[in-house]
C-alpha cells in the first residue's frame, strides 16, 4: 500500500524551507541559570529574609515542623559573620520578617526580633554557626524533622539514585552517624560540618535531614 502525503488545507503549497526558518525564533546558546543580583545590600538582606519566612511557612505547610523542631538560616549579605534566625517559641506557620533574628557566630544577637521575644533556639546556633563558619560558599541552610525524613534517617543509609529526584544527591550528599540527642554544644556542630564538607546536603542519623546552598529557595527546596 502506497501512503500519500496529507494534503495542505486548501490546496496550500508547503511553505519553502527558508520561509520556515524566518518563522522561527532566533537559535541561542543556553546560559546557565544564575541567581540574580539586588542593587544595594539593604534590598538583598530583605529579599533573603522575605524568602526565609516564607520557607518556614512552607515547612510548616508541608509538615516539616514537627513540635517546631528544625530551622533554616540565612548569611547576612553584609556581614558574612552573622545569620538571620527565627526566635524559639514562634510557630513556623506564623513566622514573618519582623520576627527573624540576626546572630552573631558567637551566639550574640545582634538584632532582636521586631515582635516576638529574642529567644535563641541554642541547637539551632550550634548547628547553623558551624555550618556558615565552615563554608562561606553557603548563603542558607535548612534543617528538618521531617516525618519520611527521621524514618529514613534511622536506616543509616544514603539515598540510592533511583529516582530522579534522588539522583540530584547522587555522590553530593554525606551520612552523619555520630547523633547524640539534641545538639547543644558547638562541638557537634563542627562534626556535622565536617560531615557534610563541600556537599549539598548530609543525612543525620536517628535525627533527620540537612541542606544547605547558594540561596535560601535551594536550600529549601532541597
Amino acid at each position: 500500500m502506497t501512503v500519500q502525503p496529507l494534503a495542505r488545507p486548501h490546496g496550500r503549497p508547503a511553505p519553502h524551507p527558508s520561509k520556515l526558518e524566518t518563522l522561527l525564533p532566533e537559535r541561542t546558546t543556553a546560559q546557565p541559570a544564575t541567581i540574580p543580583q539586588r542593587a544595594t545590600v539593604e534590598e538583598e538582606r530583605l529579599h533573603r529574609k522575605q524568602r526565609l519566612a516564607a520557607g518556614y511557612r512552607l515547612f510548616a505547610r508541608n509538615g516539616f515542623d514537627m513540635g517546631g523542631a528544625g530551622h533554616i538560616t540565612a548569611r547576612d549579605p553584609e556581614f558574612p559573620d552573622q545569620f538571620w534566625v527565627n526566635p524559639a517559641g514562634v510557630h513556623f506557620s506564623r513566622i514573618t520578617v519582623s520576627d527573624l533574628m540576626l546572630v552573631s557566630h558567637e551566639g550574640e544577637i545582634v538584632q532582636p526580633p521586631a515582635h516576638a521575644k529574642p529567644r535563641l533556639n541554642r541547637a539551632a546556633f550550634a548547628i547553623h554557626s558551624e555550618l556558615h563558619k565552615a563554608r562561606p560558599d553557603v548563603v542558607a541552610a535548612a534543617h528538618s524533622h521531617s516525618l519520611y525524613g527521621k524514618a529514613w534517617s534511622a536506616l543509616g543509609r544514603l539515598l540510592d539514585p533511583i529516582t530522579q529526584d534522588s539522583a540530584a544527591f547522587y555522590d553530593d550528599h554525606a551520612l552523619f552517624t555520630e547523633f547524640s540527642g539534641v545538639v547543644l554544644d558547638t562541638s557537634e556542630g563542627e562534626k556535622i560540618a565536617e560531615a557534610l564538607g563541600h556537599r549539598k546536603a548530609v543525612i543525620l542519623q536517628n535525627h533527620g535531614l540537612l541542606t544547605v546552598a547558594h540561596s535560601v529557595e535551594a536550600a529549601v527546596w532541597r
